[in-house]
């Protein structure tokens, strides 16, 4: 019988996972990739993130090398399964949880979901690119562009983010939108605007030319003016996002907004004892950033500790309010 089963090993799981066992539970997390560290290290390791507290500049994979090594400290109270799937969660009557995974079946007091988005696929390119291989939709090497002309599709965060730190090592980027304005943090389109990076908006692609499997132009229409331009290209990147699925998650009888899961203000679903955090919740004035998605963390393995142990709760609740008089 576990305290805390975590369902999801991406950053805000993994600092789930020790800060219930620094609050004295006894946690399991369980994931589907290989590697903890979820989207991050399946997808972006080498990317700075800009917005982390303390961090002016961190990779990714630095950042959750970390977050391992906080993990580390409470090893004996922090079991990990990687490489499985939770398939079901069924609640007792005596208030306990049967979870059921490719692997096993366990019991827990509490549940609390970190699976961000889900299982997550990139959003293609929308002209024929098959077999081609120097079209990337996911960055785990940037150095594999050096001296490279690399052309970006994007408009989000990861496009302009991406278009920055290849400025230094490819040898021409360009970045191509749909829109005239971009999604990005203001201080990112402002760097973005002081660099050398050619910005081509509002574009889209028509076509890739090439040879083989490798494509050597990109021909791309002016959605204004219907102009036609054709680049030279080496590499082509395509940051569209993902498309996201819950999986199983979502036939677990819990309460859903917008494919996401609907919480209350302890991050409670609508199921009594299981809780949910970061990216795969949802609530008014919510945010999908790390830094928010630990916050829910923290306020989610309280309320479950809460309701693991009751009686322990209320005595804590008394001796803190004795303390205050």
């Amino acid at each position: 019988m576990y305290d805390l089963v975590v369902i999801g090993g991406g950053p805000v799981g993994m600092y789930a996972s020790f800060y219930g066992a620094m609050q004295g539970l006894d946690v399991k997390l369980v994931d589907a990739l290989e590697h903890l560290g979820g989207q991050l290290i399946a997808i972006y390791p080498e990317k700075y993130i800009y917005d982390l507290p303390g961090h002016p500049k961190i990779r990714a994979s630095e950042m959750i090398d970390q977050l391992k090594w906080q993990m580390d400290q409470y090893e004996d109270k922090i079991e990990i399964s990687m490489h499985t799937t939770a398939i079901d969660v069924v609640k007792l009557e005596n208030g306990t949880f049967s979870v059921t995974t490719t692997n096993e079946t366990f019991h827990s007091r509490t549940i609390l979901i970190t699976a961000g988005n889900g299982a997550f696929s990139p959003k293609k390119l929308d002209v024929k690119s098959k077999g081609i291989i120097n079209l990337h939709y996911f960055v785990t090497d940037m150095m594999q562009f050096q001296d490279k002309d690399v052309v970006i599709f994007g408009g989000g965060n990861s496009a302009v983010d991406w278009a920055l730190m290849l400025d230094d090592v490819a040898k021409s980027v360009t970045l191509v939108h749909r829109r005239e304005t971009f999604r990005a943090h203001t201080s990112s389109i402002d760097k973005l605007k002081a660099s050398d990076i050619q910005v081509l908006a509002p574009y889209k692609p028509l076509e890739l030319i090439g040879s083989e499997a490798l494509a050597n132009q990109v021909v791309l229409e002016h959605l204004e003016r219907s102009e036609q331009i054709t680049l030279h290209v080496d590499d082509v990147i395509v940051l569209f996002g993902f498309v996201s699925n819950l999986g199983p998650i979502k036939d677990w009888g819990l309460e859903l907004k917008c494919a996401a899961i609907a919480v209350d203000t302890q991050d409670q679903t609508s199921i009594p004892g299981i809780f949910a955090a970061g990216d795969a919740v949802t609530f008014d004035g919510k945010v999908k950033m790390i830094t928010t998605g630990f916050g829910e963390a923290v306020v989610a393995v309280n309320a479950a500790k809460a309701y693991a142990y009751p009686d322990q709760n209320h005595r804590h609740q008394h001796s803190s309010s004795l303390g205050e008089k």
